[in-house]
Parts: structure tokens; C-alpha cells; sequence
């Protein structure tokens, strides 16, 4: 039998005894309730009827980055019928790309439709989670702020697995080079962090950045015709032409009131978006050379010619996450929006000096530089007594067994952790493929037939040195970008699957039982290998018959 006898077994202090045959109860514990944490959580409840599981939230409500990403113009660049649950489908999004408040109404509706508040404790950061081999079971801080007047609560919780749904993009990033921030005399902010109480009306307000969020609110911001803006410019980004529609309210009947039209709707979109990944491969040099040429015409049919040769990459697209463009190639025209390429040097109290020594005089400095993608959140000791940054540092980046399970931290999970991002497809996709590979292996857990399940060092370098060789032929190494850059310095690319996102679900479907380290588990692995034979067996029977039938129809 495949990976049965490559399946390692560890002893334990109770043997192949489970944890039923005593008083507690496997507890889970999930940090983050996130789009990925409810979505765990929400799988734990439908999948395995399983309700004891408590799910920290640092912040006062839940929602993740659709709480935290307020600015104007905010929203996804993924169409809201894949932007979803499987499991949770939404015959009500109002156009095919949902705008933020949507997006956010959507995952609190399902935290409250699940039942998940009673799962939730707000205002809780977990700072440590320990690893201990004797018990089985991680040992983890928790601080919950505000318990009591004038102070907060700390606490151990112990928990057999851990679930760690904390997102891939952390904290706003500011440019580290960039001194002077705390000089400046105006209003400073990261479009992450949006300043609602900021009025920008009459003011002159410099951008700093040209991604994707800059992208989204710079159009909307510029419609009032006193706001003088300066996008600040590094490098020239790949914009998508974006053909947005609402759904009527006939189509949302359909979709509420037909079975199966929403879904065929949805694996619609999948598979269109899906096979755009092969844009991504070098290899594929007549799709670039296609690509280029489309993007280029878009590029230079919407923005204003003075601008149009410094706005044309020199990269193959997606080499950097292109942009849907929401309108900024356009605005660009407005008297009131321009674009300079010019290095910064610093801020200072009045605006911004430039590397020439120019100052541009400003009122407002907003950042649209992107997030932080170190897991700072990631804080855990496991069974080798070494933490999961010390495990990054040793492999130089972020590395993990389906960007799910790190070697040496038994019963760990995280989502959307190294190399499962997609620049073309959507990461609610990529969430529920790694939930679904986790809920299979914790399900011994549970039921209390087994400890633990821990990857190995041997099949995590394997499974990264597959993504190795796959990364080779990629376009994302042609330039820098946050896919491959750690402090400051260019690595290998520790963000994105090199594939379409079918084949990482393919990865996902089952687990590679060879792969992990059991611990506790004599009996249900004499159950699994039963239960191999059993099937072997029936097939067997089901073939023997076939055969004697056809052979006595052939005689006759």
C-alpha cells in the first residue's frame, strides 16, 4: 500500500491510547478571525460536527483585511462569485467586483449566520504558543485587553491544535529608506489605515506608491477638483483593463432561486481565470509577447501621452501583481493629478525632498506602499524548541509543506502561508484547499485516535525543491518585487504557487500520509491499513465477478 509502511509512528506517554478514553476534550484554537479563520472554523463546524474550538481576535470586531482596508475607493479585484465560500455562495453581490463595505458585510454575516460569536474572543492577541511533547498539546499566552478597569488579562490556554489564520499581508509597510516621517507637519497616514477624519478638500495631497491600492483610491479622491494630487512613482505596473457590471435584480433571483445556476456561474469564472496562468511561464513566449502588446494598447489608450513611455514596464506582466484599473490611468489627465518618477529622499516638515533637493510642499502624505509579509504574528516554540522564524532564517525564507505545516511543529496549520498566493485566481480558493488537507489530518486528532501529525524536514525540501524547479521557468523572477524581496534584499520567491490553482487543490485533496510523523497513532493506523485492505479486497471481488461473467457470456 502506497506510503503506509513510510508512515513514522512516535511513542508517546499513553501508546496508541486516545485522548476519548479520558475526561478532556481535543480543544482548537484558531488565531485570527480573518476571511481565513471564520472559514476554518465555519469547515470545523459543517465538516467534522465539531464545536470546541475558540478563535482570538487581537481587534475589536472581525473581518480581517476587508475591516482594516477602508480607503475611498476600496474593493476586490477578484469577482465577488469566487471571492467566496464554496460552501457560502452569495446570490446578492451587487456587481462582479464587490467594493469593501460588501465584501465586509459578507464574512461578518457568515460569522454571525455560523454562530461563531460564542467561538470568539475580540480584543485577544496571542503572544506565544509552546510546543510540549510529553503532554501533546500547545501552551499558549493570550492577553485580552480591557477585562477590567485600568488593565487586561493574561492567561495559558492549552489546545491539541493550532491554527494559526493571521493572512499574508501584515502590517503596513512603510519604505525603510525613507526618513523624516515623524517631521513632517501635515497629516500622515498608509492608505491601510485610512484616515477618515482627514479632510482632504482644498489640500495638496502627495501619494507615495502605484500599486494596487493607490490605484483604487487616487480616482476617487481626485473627483473633487480642489484636491491637487502628486502620485509619487517608483516603478511602472502592468494595468488590466477591468469590465466591471451589475447583476440585475432578475439575475440575483436566479441565482437565489435556481439551483445550480450560481454555482455553474462561479465555475465559470474559475476556469477563465484559471488558465490564464500559463501567461506566467516563460516558457510560453508567444502568450507574453500577446500579453504585452494587449496591455501596451491599454496602457496608451487611456493615459495622457506626456506620461505614457515612463508608464510601460520594462518587465514581462506578471512579473509584478498587475492591476485591474479602476479609473487611474485616466485621472491621470486631470488637471488636477499628476505623476512624477523623481526619487524621494526624505520627508521633511513641509512635504517631501526629493534626491535633486527639491521640497514639493504638501498638506497630506498618504502611503500606498504595500504590507509587511513577515508573519510577525507567527510566534511558536515546537517539539524541537526552536521557533517557526528561527526554522525561516535556517532556509533563508519563509518554507513550508503546502504552505500549511513546517517540519519540527506538530498540529500547526497556517493559510496563505509561503508559496500559495496567485496572482490571477482567488486566494479563497487556495484557503479552503489547505483547510480541507488539515481538517483530514487533525480528524484522528479529534476523534482521539491519534496525538499528533507533523511533517517531515524530508518531504517539506522535497515539496519545495518541486516548487524550486517550477519558479525557474516563472516570470516572477525578472524583477523585484514583494513576491521575492525580504528586508530590503532580493530572494527567491516565497509567495507564489507556480501553477494553476486546480493542480494546488489536486496537491491539497488528500494527504500524502508518507509525509508526516505520527505520534499516538498505532491503532488508527492498523484501522487505515484495515481499512486499505478492505477496499483492495472488495475491488478484487467486484473484478473477479466481471471477469467470470464476461467469460461465460463469451462461451455462450
Amino acid at each position: 500500500m502506497p506510503g503506509t509502511s513510510a508512515l513514522k509512528s512516535g511513542g508517546g506517554s499513553e501508546g496508541g491510547r486516545g485522548r476519548s478514553s479520558g475526561t478532556r476534550q481535543a480543544h482548537v484554537v484558531i488565531v485570527g478571525a480573518g476571511i481565513a479563520g471564520l472559514a476554518i472554523a465555519i469547515r470545523l463546524k459543517k465538516d467534522l460536527n465539531f464545536h470546541n474550538f475558540t478563535i482570538f481576535e487581537r481587534a475589536s470586531t472581525v473581518g480581517g483585511t476587508w475591516r482594516d482596508n477602508t480607503y475611498p475607493g476600496c474593493g476586490c479585484d477578484i469577482p465577488g462569485h469566487w471571492y467566496s465560500l464554496s460552501s457560502d455562495l452569495n446570490p446578492n453581490w451587487k456587481e462582479c467586483y464587490p467594493t469593501q463595505p460588501d465584501l465586509y458585510d459578507y464574512w461578518v454575516g457568515l460569522w454571525h449566520k455560523h454562530g461563531l460569536e460564542k467561538h470568539t474572543r475580540l480584543n485577544t492577541r496571542v503572544d506565544l504558543a509552546k510546543w510540549d511533547n510529553e503532554r501533546q498539546m500547545y501552551d499558549i499566552d493570550v492577553v485580552t485587553e480591557g477585562v477590567k478597569e485600568g488593565g487586561g488579562g493574561r492567561e495559558t490556554v492549552e489546545a491539541e491544535i493550532l491554527f494559526y489564520a493571521v493572512g499574508g499581508f501584515q502590517d503596513p509597510k512603510f519604505p525603510p529608506e525613507l526618513g523624516g516621517l515623524e517631521t513632517f507637519k501635515g497629516d500622515l497616514f498608509h492608505s491601510a489605515r485610512w484616515r477618515h477624519d482627514v479632510e482632504l478638500k482644498g489640500k495638496r495631497v502627495g501619494v507615495i506608491g502605484n500599486g494596487c491600492s493607490a490605484a483604487q483610491f487616487i480616482p476617487v479622491i481626485s473627483t473633487d477638483p480642489s484636491v491637487e494630487i502628486i502620485n509619487f512613482a517608483r516603478t511602472p505596473q502592468w494595468f488590466v483593463s477591468r469590465s466591471n457590471y451589475t447583476y440585475s435584480p432578475w439575475m440575483k433571483w436566479v441565482f437565489a432561486n435556481i439551483p445550480g445556476v450560481m454555482r455553474a456561474h462561479r465555475n465559470w469564472i474559475m476556469f477563465r481565470s484559471d488558465i490564464r496562468f500559463f501567461l506566467f511561464d516563460k516558457k510560453n513566449a508567444w502568450v507574453l509577447k500577446i500579453t504585452r502588446e494587449v496591455l501596451t494598447q491599454t496602457i496608451r489608450s487611456k493615459a495622457p501621452k506626456k506620461y505614457v513611455d515612463k508608464l510601460i514596464p520594462s518587465y514581462d506582466p506578471g512579473c509584478k501583481r498587475m492591476i485591474m484599473d479602476a479609473g487611474y490611468l485616466e485621472c491621470l489627465g486631470q488637471p488636477n493629478v499628476s505623476l512624477r518618477w523623481d526619487a524621494i529622499d526624505s520627508v521633511v516638515e513641509e512635504g517631501i525632498r526629493l534626491k535633486s533637493g527639491e521640497i514639493v510642499p504638501l498638506d497630506v502624505i498618504i502611503f500606498g506602499t504595500g504590507y509587511s509579509l513577515v508573519a510577525a504574528q507567527l510566534n511558536v516554540v515546537g517539539a524541537e524548541g526552536t521557533t517557526v522564524q528561527d526554522y525561516f532564517k535556517k532556509k533563508g525564507v519563509p518554507t513550508a509543506y503546502l504552505g500549511s505545516c513546517f517540519p519540527g511543529f506538530p498540529n500547526l496549520f497556517t493559510t496563505l502561508g509561503p508559496n500559495v498566493a496567485a496572482g490571477h485566481a482567488s486566494i479563497i480558493f487556495g484557503h479552503e484547499a489547505q483547510i480541507q488537507h488539515a481538517l483530514q489530518l487533525i480528524k484522528p486528532v479529534l476523534d482521539g485516535s491519534a496525538k499528533s501529525f507533523e511533517v517531515t524536514h524530508e518531504a517539506t525540501d522535497e515539496y519545495n525543491a518541486w516548487l524550486d524547479k517550477r519558479l525557474s521557468t516563472a516570470v516572477w523572477s525578472d524583477c523585484l518585487s514583494y513576491y521575492n524581496e525580504l528586508d530590503g534584499k532580493k530572494v527567491k520567491n516565497f509567495v507564489n504557487f507556480p501553477g494553476p490553482v486546480a493542480l494546488f487543490w489536486w496537491l491539497c485533496r488528500s494527504p500524502r500520509w508518507s509525509a508526516f510523523r505520527a505520534v499516538g497513532a498505532e491503532a488508527w493506523e492498523r484501522q487505515r491499513l484495515f481499512s486499505w485492505y478492505r477496499r483492495v479486497g472488495l475491488w478484487t471481488l467486484i473484478m473477479s465477478v466481471v471477469v467470470a461473467l464476461a467469460s461465460t457470456a463469451i462461451k455462450f
